[in-house]
């Protein structure tokens, strides 16, 4: 038995496989203060005797439903030192990039540095969180690459940030979450992808991330399965707020990928806003062309949670619908929906669409993989 089978709840098969880029890596903090290395004693003092009010309404860490606990991870995830799923680099590489063959890894970091109210903290938060993923991570293994964390609601400090890191290929995209405090189409939100475009960074929107609102229209969801599956309405309403506030029509080179947030409600998304931007279109100048024309210039997906319809074949036509070029892989490696490349995506696909899939389409899009 191999190192790896020891670790692994399911041993890797020996047969060849093909080497892929996962778009969504989440690393995880040694301790809760393993950023303290990074901040002014400024912010350190003011987390030991503040902590941090955070764009949330739930108390403690991460949410109340069972599935954050512990560590929102795999059963296989844990390290033997006890240390968090995510945090030890060697682990992860037997576990993950070695046994999966992994080529480049997506860091996605969700450890709530922009999640604070205060913007100032935020912004340290998101500096320190960026220091430490090359520090533990992308300087340690050249597979794995950096996401550039900000926080959105204070853009001139974003700006700065995504500045700060342009030009350093540890970084491959620029992150935000899902969820902001207004569409994110907004014009208060445009220096960023203004930046974002000029450095040629393409924007990462991970699903979740700092709101004080309930989840859903109609309030807060009695069951955890509500919960989950209405984390995929901020994905929608964040590609429609910012292809008819104009985002891509001012941006028109911006690339954008929605991760972790399914990828079934793209084909109906495009051909619903195109049937109202007929009828309504004098409301959005600056939405120029029919919305599923930037839909499909400007937005990716990545794959993971995979929808999996009865039939393989429905899977197969959502792909032919979006586009097989504007997908990519992604595990969600340590969570505990994640999808094993070797089982995931089951459905007809030649031997040049399973390369798109898994390695192309991604390498196209990163800039900065090499």
């Amino acid at each position: 038995m191999t190192p790896a089978d020891q670790i692994l709840e399911r041993p890797v098969q020996g047969a060849a496989r093909l080497q892929f880029v996962d778009c969504d890596i989440h690393p995880s903090l040694k301790h809760k203060k393993a950023l303290h290395p990074y901040l002014e004693k400024r912010w350190r003092d003011h987390l030991d005797t503040y902590g941090s009010l955070a764009h949330c309404v739930y108390a403690g860490r991460g949410g109340p439903y069972p599935r954050f606990t512990p560590e929102t991870a795999r059963r296989d995830a844990w390290p033997p030192n006890g240390n968090p799923p995510g945090s030890d680099l060697e682990f992860m590489q037997v576990q993950h990039l070695d046994a999966h063959n992994v080529k480049f890894g997506i860091l996605q970091p969700i450890v709530g540095a922009n999640n604070a109210r205060n913007t100032d903290l935020s912004a340290a938060l998101c500096t320190a969180t960026n220091d430490w993923q090359v520090d533990e991570f992308t300087s340690k293994d050249r597979r794995l690459k950096a996401s550039i964390h900000i926080g959105a609601e204070d853009a001139e400090l974003a700006v700065e940030e995504i500045e700060r890191r342009a030009g350093d290929r540890n970084f491959a995209q620029i992150q935000l979450g899902s969820r902001s405090l207004e569409p994110i189409g907004r014009k208060r939100y445009w220096p960023i992808f203004e930046a974002a475009e000029r450095n040629d960074l393409p924007v990462g929107f991970h699903v979740g991330g700092p709101s004080p609102y309930a989840p859903s229209p109609s309030g807060w969801p009695d069951y955890y399965i509500e919960d989950h599956h209405v984390l995929t309405h901020s994905a929608h309403a964040q590609v429609a707020s910012m292809i008819l506030e104009g985002v891509f029509e001012l941006f028109p080179k911006l690339r954008i990928v929605m991760i972790e947030a399914g990828f079934a409600w793209v084909p109906s998304l495009g051909w619903r806003l195109d049937n109202h931007w007929r009828k309504m279109r004098s409301e959005t100048p600056l939405c120029k062309r029919p919305p599923s024309e930037y839909l499909r210039q400007n937005v990716w997906f990545t794959t993971q949670p995979a929808e999996e319809p009865e039939h393989r074949e429905d899977l197969r036509l959502l792909f032919d619908l979006i586009g097989f070029d504007r997908m990519m892989f992604a595990t969600d490696y340590p969570h505990w929906d994640f999808d094993d490349p070797q089982r995931a995506i089951v459905m007809p696909m030649t031997a040049a669409e399973r390369q798109m899939l898994f390695h192309d389409n991604a390498m196209n899009f990163y800039a900065n993989l090499d």
